[in-house]
């Protein structure tokens, strides 16, 4: 067992990382959510979805999640953004199991040997893992949506850093053969517009009327370009608008995997299924986080 405390202990609230005392209150909400979600025709290969407390994004996420198939899915990648430290490539996480108030979820080190012989990745600090929300906010989910297959899947963390255009290629390109795999699925960890004072981002566009709907438009703006799996159109839109995604750099990789896929006649399709705001701004003092929940298919 390794030196590794349950990740949802030193909870800020319970609405924003819950314990394993609350199992029985998260349980009954994923399955609510989950409950009130439709799946679409054919199972996700990769899914982008949020990563906020749950009473804010929870209710989105499952629309991502509705669409995992657990009795074809084997191997999990969660991609996430770092927010706590400075990487300019990818880290792995260092230790064998991450715990969940639902299960515990094995990280499947096979792939991970795979991945440290390119040398295109650093380790994560045991500090850095703990603090980082991105990765962690998606395993209750995870487990909740694999329930059913508990036994036969694991998982692998990576923590995206700030790559350039061209490390996006090479990550990209990199992960395609594993996306190629239908027994994989991709989670992408990323919320969409963080708008206000506090985020020191306050775009603003007139035209559309109360300053919710403007960021309702540019967040829309960009996963239409997501839609169209175009990942220099996706790059050219976050120099022009600097909208604040903090999940840019993994969903970049993933579109550059899939453009790599596209390269060798594979046929897919990226469909958003939700967007939702924290709240909504109508004022300069206000401040909110949208959330979007979306699902990448192979046909």
């Amino acid at each position: 067992m390794p030196l590794w405390r349950d990740k949802c202990q030193d909870m800020r609230s319970a609405s924003w990382r819950p314990g394993r005392a609350d199992r029985p209150q998260l349980n009954a909400q994923l399955e609510g959510w989950l409950s009130q979600v439709q799946s679409t025709k054919r199972p996700a290969r990769a899914i982008i979805a949020p990563h906020a407390g749950y009473t804010y994004c929870g209710s989105c996420a499952a629309h991502a999640y509705k669409q995992v198939d657990p009795s074809i899915t084997r191997r999990i990648f969660i991609l996430g953004p770092s927010h706590h430290v400075p990487l300019s490539r990818c880290a792995l996480s260092s230790v064998d199991i991450y715990r969940t108030p639902l299960y515990d979820l094995r990280i499947d080190q096979k792939i991970y040997g795979e991945l440290w012989k390119t040398g295109m990745f650093e380790r994560m600090s045991l500090q850095t893992d703990e603090d980082e929300h991105s990765i962690e906010m998606h395993l209750p989910y995870t487990a909740k949506a694999m329930e059913s297959h508990k036994d036969e899947f694991t998982i692998i963390p990576v923590l995206v850093g700030a790559l350039s255009e061209s490390k996006e290629q090479e990550f990209g390109k990199l992960f395609s053969k594993y996306l190629a795999d239908p027994s994989n699925l991709f989670v992408v960890s990323s919320d969409f517009c963080h708008w206000g004072q506090r985020f020191r981002y306050s775009y603003y566009d007139e035209s559309q009327g109360e300053i919710y709907r403007s960021i309702e438009h540019l967040d829309k703006m960009g996963m239409s370009i997501i839609e169209q799996l175009d990942p220099v159109s996706f790059s050219n839109y976050l120099k022009k608008y600097h909208n604040t995604i903090c999940g840019r750099h993994p969903i970049g990789v993933l579109l550059n995997a899939i453009t790599e896929l596209q390269k060798n006649g594979m046929n897919m399709s990226f469909s958003f299924l939700n967007y939702a705001q924290s709240s909504q701004c109508r004022n300069w003092q206000d401040s909110s986080v949208s959330y979007a929940a979306g699902a990448l298919t192979v046909h």
